[in-house]
C-alpha cells in the first residue's frame, strides 16, 4: 500500500527532558477518560511508524487513551541503547501520566516487537534487579509480536554471515570497545545504516543465548524464562498475542506450544494469563502493515476486550 499523507490529532507530554509521548486523541474522549496504554514500538520504531495502535486508539472506549513514547532508543537510537535504559524511560513515562490521571488510572503497557522485551525488563528487571524498588506499578502488559530477535537474525543471514559477525562484535567487546559501532558491512543486511554498538548487537544476536535481549527465543532453558516470564509481579494482567503469519519468525517455531510455554511460568509466579483474548493472532504478519481489514480488526477487538477486563479487574489482581 503506498504511503498517503495524514494528520493525527492529540496531544505531546513532555515526560523528562528530551522525551515526550503523543497522546492520540480519543474518537469518544470524555472527562472520564483515565486509563492509559502506552504503546511501545520496536527497533527502528518511532511516531506513528507503525500502523495499527492509530487504529487501536480509534477504537477505544471513553475512559481508555492511547499514548507513544518517543525514548532514546526510538528510530535509529535502538542500536546503542539498551533494555535496562528503555525500562528506566518508561518509568517517568508512566510515573508522569500517573500523577496526572490520578490513583486510580489503569496503566498498562503494549510493546511491540523489542518493545515485548521493554515490556518484560520493566514489569521483570531480569537484567537489572533492583530497579523494581523504583519502577511505578502498572496494572498489565500486552506482548504483540514477540519474536526472538537471535533467531530472526540468524534466519536472515545465515549461519555463515551470523557467525562471522558475532566473531566481530565479540572482538570489539574483549578488546574493550563494546561501545563502539560495528563497520556497516557486519550489520546492514538486517539494520540497513543504523549504527549499531558491538554490545547491543550481542544483546539481539545472542551466539550464546545469554544475551540480554534474548527473551523470546524457543530453545531457552527453563531457568532462563524464570528470570522474565517467571517473575512477573503477582497479579500482573499479561496479554500475549502472537502473530500468527509473523515474517520474522522461522517456521520451525511451535508458536502455539511456546506461547503455552510462557503462560506456565507466568501463572507459576502469580500472574494472570489472560487465555480468552490472548494466544495467536490467525494471518497477522509482525507488524500487521498491508494485513487485511478483517486481521487488523481482530487485533484491536482483542486489545479492547482485554483493556476492559483490566479496567473491570478482571485481569489483574493488584
Amino acid at each position: 500500500m503506498p504511503f498517503q499523507p495524514s494528520a493525527h490529532d492529540g496531544v505531546a507530554h513532555r515526560f523528562s527532558p528530551g522525551l515526550l509521548a503523543f497522546e492520540h486523541k480519543p474518537a469518544n474522549a470524555s472527562a472520564t477518560t483515565t486509563n492509559v496504554l502506552i504503546w511501545v514500538g520496536g527497533l527502528g520504531d518511532g511516531l506513528l511508524t507503525v500502523p495499527y495502535p492509530t487504529t487501536i486508539a480509534s477504537k477505544l472506549p471513553p475512559t481508555w487513551s492511547l499514548a507513544q513514547p518517543l525514548l532514546s532508543s526510538s528510530y535509529t537510537g535502538w542500536g546503542t541503547s539498551s533494555l535496562v535504559r528503555d525500562a528506566d524511560e518508561l518509568a517517568l513515562c508512566v510515573k508522569y501520566f500517573r500523577s496526572l490521571r490520578g490513583p486510580g488510572a489503569k496503566i498498562v503497557i503494549m510493546g511491540h516487537s523489542t518493545g515485548c522485551q521493554d515490556a518484560i525488563e520493566y514489569v521483570a528487571s531480569p537484567s537489572k534487579p533492583s530497579a523494581a524498588s523504583y519502577r511505578a506499578p502498572i496494572d498489565a502488559i500486552i506482548l504483540q509480536a514477540p519474536a526472538s530477535d537471535r533467531q530472526a537474525m540468524l534466519h536472515s543471514l545465515g549461519k555463515d554471515k551470523f557467525d562471522a559477525a558475532n566473531a566481530v562484535a565479540q572482538a570489539y567487546v574483549d578488546e574493550g570497545h563494546g561501545e563502539d559501532i560495528l563497520p556497516f558491512r557486519v550489520t546492514e543486511k538486517d539494520f540497513k545504516k543504523t549504527p549499531v554498538s558491538a554490545r547491543r548487537w550481542l544483546a539481539l544476536a545472542s551466539p550464546d543465548k545469554k544475551g540480554a535481549d534474548d527473551f523470546f527465543s524457543d530453545d531457552l532453558p527453563d531457568e532462563d524464562l524464570k528470570r522474565t516470564f517467571g517473575a512477573v509481579p503477582k497479579g500482573l494482567g499479561v496479554c500475549v498475542l502472537y502473530s500468527g503469519s509473523d515474517e520474522f519468525v522461522p517456521p520451525s517455531v511451535d508458536k502455539e506450544g511456546l506461547v503455552k510455554r510462557w503462560s506456565g511460568f507466568v501463572k507459576e509466579a502469580g500472574g494472570v494469563w489472560e487465555e480468552e483474548f490472548g494466544g495467536i493472532v490467525p494471518r497477522a504478519s509482525h507488524n500487521l502493515r498491508g494485513d487485511a481489514e478483517e486481521v487488523v480488526g481482530d487485533l484491536c477487538r482483542r486489545v479492547v476486550g482485554f483493556l476492559g477486563k483490566v479496567e473491570k479487574g478482571e485481569a489483574a489482581h493488584l
